[in-house]
């Protein structure tokens, strides 16, 4: 069963500054909650770079593995998750506003992994998980606004 997470903030900086920051995937440690991103092949920036994000305390976590599948610089990075848990595709936009100002929007289309358990989970996880990625994307904005 797939599900789908829609989270989006705001940024008091241009499109491109905000885009920067958050394709910068060793930062991700910086602003997204718990989790530590590397770019494992290619440059990151491209179709077809491979990125790991370990999301956990210590050594308590996951290990989720994607794909670029489309970037477009300045505005959008979509990517593949091609883990044992985390699997879907997931996608962020950002978006000019007016006084160069942006907007971040955060898609995960997800895959939940162990049937009617993990349907079950999902109803718990979803607000934790919307939250922790709401977070995450105003931590982003802040990041970005501090240069």
């Amino acid at each position: 069963m797939a599900v789908r997470l829609t989270v989006s903030a705001e940024a008091d900086v241009p499109a491109e500054r905000l885009f920067s920051v958050m394709t910068d995937w060793p930062r991700h440690r910086e602003w997204m909650v718990l989790t530590d991103a590397r770019v494992t092949e290619g440059d990151g920036r491209g179709v077809g770079s491979r990125l790991s994000a370990f999301t956990g305390v210590g050594p308590v976590g996951f290990t989720d593995t994607m794909e670029i599948t489309a970037f477009a610089a300045g505005s959008m990075v979509e990517v593949r998750h091609t883990g044992a848990l985390v699997r879907g595709g997931g996608v962020f936009r950002v978006s000019p506003l007016p006084g160069g100002r942006s907007r971040v929007e955060w898609v995960e289309d997800l895959e939940l992994p162990f049937g009617a358990v993990g349907r079950v989970g999902w109803v718990v996880a979803r607000p934790v998980m919307a939250a922790a990625l709401k977070v995450s994307l105003e931590r982003l904005a802040r990041l970005a606004a501090r240069g």
